[in-house]
């Protein structure tokens, strides 16, 4: 029988570079799991992703124990980092960000498959360029 739930918390983090200062211990600290325990697991298992940011799923059972799943980095993240740029644009219709080609939109797509609600590769890149679209950076040839 599954150990009962007790809660499931979603959290961003640098890859390798989790402590348990805030905001990682003001999230977890209530939730009664040994944060230092979690932190190094974390960074050994997310030490060859350098640089991401990481997306994690983490389960917190009744018993204090707790497991967690490792996503692919967000699409914003992979797309300024195909554009070159810091942050994308605040103002998306007026300034654009940067710009990016239709091959690394399809290689993003192809790298966010696993976590992302398409059946092949093509619809995967739609939901990529909206992402493009919505952080003013423009997808070309």
């Amino acid at each position: 029988m599954a150990k009962p739930v007790k809660q499931v918390i979603k959290l961003q983090i640098q890859a390798g570079k989790a402590t348990p200062a805030p905001p990682i211990g003001t999230v977890l600290g209530p939730a009664g799991i040994n944060i230092g325990d979690f932190c190094s697991q974390f960074n050994e298992q997310s030490k060859e992703r350098a640089g991401e940011v990481v997306p994690v799923i983490l389960t917190i059972y009744e018993d204090r124990t707790f497991s967690f799943v490792m996503k692919t980095p967000p699409a914003s993240f992979l797309l300024r980092q195909a554009a070159g740029v810091d942050k994308g644009s605040g103002k998306n219709l007026l300034k654009k960000a940067g710009k990016v080609t239709v091959a690394a939109v399809r290689e993003i797509a192809e790298r966010k498959m696993e976590d992302l609600n398409a059946r092949d590769v093509e619809a995967a890149m739609e939901i990529v360029k909206g992402t493009a679209r919505s952080m003013g950076i423009e997808v070309g040839r």
